[in-house]
């Protein structure tokens, strides 16, 4: 964190829920905080045992936690990151990215359930975000096809996040990976399927230089 500004993102798949807690509450008093990704209910249940000593926030949709000292307070660095989903699905990975770009002191917009099967409901927070926004993180299961589509008609980059939403022939998130990855759009950067963590980091690392930029009287 002293390095990158990013904070520690500890991935609780395969420790134990000792391991869990041991790891959150040595890291939240050492640094202040950190973030928990990949946790089960059970990571996350045992992780709420620690509010007597900690501030804890859960997302249990993404399984996502918080741990935080009491002292620790987030500084807002004024970055503005936009996250778009296709679909309802999508959204655990996409909160994902709202955690971590959120950690990083961004501020967040987002719209869900806004993809190709239904255009027109792309159409107003692209205004939004077209004025708005730093940095944008799309995520997209299934063909993958919005993150292309937002490229094409935003003048911001853009981050595309494949999930494994999907069946049958090109499942669990291949199609997505190859259609983001064989994209015409300029602009748009893919990250690793359901990877909405590393998405988060990387929009919010944008949207920072961009918001720095403006404090210092540049357009970024």
């Amino acid at each position: 964190e002293l390095r990158r500004s990013i904070p520690e993102i500890v991935f609780v798949e395969g420790k134990t829920l000792a391991q869990t807690l041991k790891v959150a509450s040595e890291m939240a008093e050492a640094g202040g905080r950190v973030i928990l990704a990949r946790a089960s209910k059970a990571h996350l249940s045992e992780l709420l045992k620690l509010k007597s000593k900690f501030k804890v926030k859960v997302w249990e949709q993404a399984g996502m936690a918080v741990v935080k000292r009491q002292d620790f307070k987030t500084v807002k660095t004024g970055g503005r990151v936009a996250i778009l989903t296709a679909g309802t699905a999508d959204i655990p990975v996409a909160l994902e990215a709202e955690v971590v770009a959120g950690e990083l002191g961004c501020d967040i917009y987002h719209a869900y359930d806004v993809g190709v099967a239904g255009m027109h409901r792309l159409l107003e927070p692209l205004k939004r975000i077209s004025s708005w926004a730093d940095a944008v993180v799309v995520v997209a299961g299934m063909e993958g096809a919005l993150p292309s589509v937002v490229a094409s008609l935003v003048d911001l980059p853009v981050v595309g996040v494949p999930t494994s939403v999907g069946y049958g022939y090109g499942s669990g998130g291949k199609a997505a990976l190859m259609a983001m990855l064989q994209s015409c759009s300029l602009g748009l950067a893919v990250v690793n399927i359901d990877n909405g963590v590393g998405a988060g980091a990387y929009a919010a690392l944008i949207a920072n230089r961009a918001a720095r930029a403006r404090s210092h009287g540049k357009e970024a």
